[in-house]
C-alpha cells in the first residue's frame, strides 16, 4: 500500500482533535466578550481583554488552520469529492466567516476606547451551534444531494484550456 493510506487515521484524528478546539473556542468567545464591561475595575477589564485577544491570537487561530488544513488534506488523501462535501465546505466557509467575525469584535472593543459594546452571547453561539450541527449532519449521514438542481456547466467537465498560459519545464 502507498504510505499516505495509512496517514490517514492519524490526520483524521488530528482535524477531529483541532475541530473540537476550535469550535469550543468559537463557543467562548461570544460569551467572553459579552463580559468586556467597562463598569467593572480596569484591572478587571484589562486582564479579561488581553486574555481574550491572546485566546483568539494564540489559541483560536492556529487551531482552526490546522484544522482546515487537516482537512484540506483529507478530502484528497480520501478522494472525497461528492456534493455533500461541497455543501459541508460552504458551512465551513460560513464558520470561517464567524470566526473573522470574533476576531473583529475583539479589534473593535480593543480600538474604540468603550464605543463600541460587544453584542449579546446568544445569538453568535446560537449561530455558531447550527453550522457545526449542519457540519456534523453532511459529515455523518452523507446524504446524496444528486435531486438539487446543479447547473449543467457546474456538473460536467468542460475540457477547456485554463484562461492563461502556462509555463512549460
Amino acid at each position: 500500500m502507498i504510505w499516505f493510506t495509512y496517514a490517514v487515521p492519524h490526520v483524521k484524528a488530528l482535524h477531529i482533535g483541532c475541530l473540537m478546539l476550535w469550535v469550543a473556542g468559537l463557543l467562548a468567545m461570544p460569551r467572553m466578550l459579552s463580559r468586556h464591561d467597562h463598569a467593572t475595575r480596569p484591572t478587571d477589564y484589562s486582564r479579561l481583554r488581553h486574555a481574550t485577544h491572546f485566546g483568539y491570537v494564540w489559541g483560536l487561530t492556529p487551531v482552526a488552520v490546522l484544522a482546515i488544513l487537516t482537512g484540506g488534506s483529507l478530502i484528497f488523501l480520501r478522494e472525497v469529492f461528492t456534493l455533500w462535501l461541497f455543501a459541508k465546505l460552504v458551512l465551513v466557509a460560513l464558520l470561517v466567516g464567524m470566526h473573522a467575525w470574533v476576531g473583529h469584535t475583539i479589534t473593535a472593543v480593543a480600538e474604540t476606547n468603550g464605543a463600541h459594546e460587544p453584542p449579546d452571547a446568544l445569538i453568535p453561539t446560537a449561530l455558531i451551534c447550527t453550522l457545526v450541527a449542519g457540519i456534523l449532519l453532511l459529515v455523518l449521514a452523507k446524504p446524496d444531494l444528486g435531486g438539487l438542481p446543479v447547473p449543467d456547466w457546474l456538473a460536467t467537465p468542460r475540457a477547456r484550456q485554463l484562461p492563461f498560459d502556462m509555463p512549460s519545464r
